[in-house]
């Protein structure tokens, strides 16, 4: 891409599509593989690196992403092809309601839960693990990144969040955790973005563009781009920081 007349590409600068450490990547990687998973279907996968960084811990798995983002997916494929994995998944455009895909043993769903159901929020959380409950096999692990509000958001707060934010939006975190139970799990493990995953996933979301803006303030699409970003920076900063939170729910299909 020629920076000085094309827009700035896109998400170059993060690793993983959501508040994910490689340190915590690594460490769910290697509580999903125990039991030796021969299968593996991420919904939402985006450009796959979780699932190809559990492809590669587990040789004997193969794994299938689906994904409605062409953009993406097209990534996913050519890095698996540069890490020799690309006899061993398969990227889909398609969308996660009524797939067929699975079931498999490992089934990811980091921040996606959105696109296995026409649900809307609240909702949408039961919708996805009542979904999530089918395409993994009995005894299987499903790896759900999902949000949940760290506290009750004040007025102002979801005033500065996005638009139509409310307060029953999402659950609390121990609420989450029930929704999961109640849908046929048992959670193996429970953990939390931190704030240095959080601030390592907001900075990295906009600084191909921000560094792009600085570099070209004059460029026909720059105001455009400019207000886009000065838009999303305060909504985290004076919206969600510290109050929404992303789980990474390890859970165990009962059998």
């Amino acid at each position: 891409m020629n920076a000085s007349t094309d827009n700035p590409p896109r998400l170059t600068r993060l690793t993983f599509h959501g508040p994910l450490s490689q340190a915590r990547a690594a460490h769910l990687s290697e509580r999903l593989i125990r039991n030796d998973p021969r299968t593996v279907l991420d919904i939402g996968c985006g450009w796959g690196e979780f699932l190809l960084r559990l492809l590669a811990a587990a040789p004997q798995a193969t794994g299938v992403g689906i994904d409605l983002n062409t953009e993406d997916l097209a990534r996913g494929q050519k890095t698996a092809a540069g890490r020799g994995l690309a006899a061993r998944v398969a990227f889909h455009a398609e969308s996660g309601i009524g797939t067929v895909r699975g079931p498999a043993d490992v089934v990811l769903c980091l921040g996606a839960s959105q696109a296995l159901s026409d649900a809307q929020p609240p909702h949408h959380t039961a919708a996805a693990l009542a979904a999530l409950h089918g395409l993994v096999n009995p005894g299987g692990r499903v790896l759900l990144g999902e949000g949940f509000w760290e506290r009750t958001p004040t007025p102002d707060e979801l005033a500065g969040m996005w638009p139509g934010a409310r307060a029953d939006e999402y659950p609390s975190l121990a609420e989450l955790v029930d929704l999961a139970v109640a849908a046929g799990f048992r959670p193996e493990w429970i953990e939390t973005a931190d704030r240095g995953e959080w601030e390592e996933f907001e900075s990295g979301y906009r600084a191909d563009t921000e560094e792009w803006l600085a570099a070209h303030p004059s460029h026909p699409a720059a105001a455009e781009l400019r207000e886009r970003a000065d838009q999303q920076r305060p909504r985290w900063l004076r919206g969600y920081r510290n109050v929404l939170g992303i789980a990474y729910l390890t859970l165990i299909r009962e059998a």
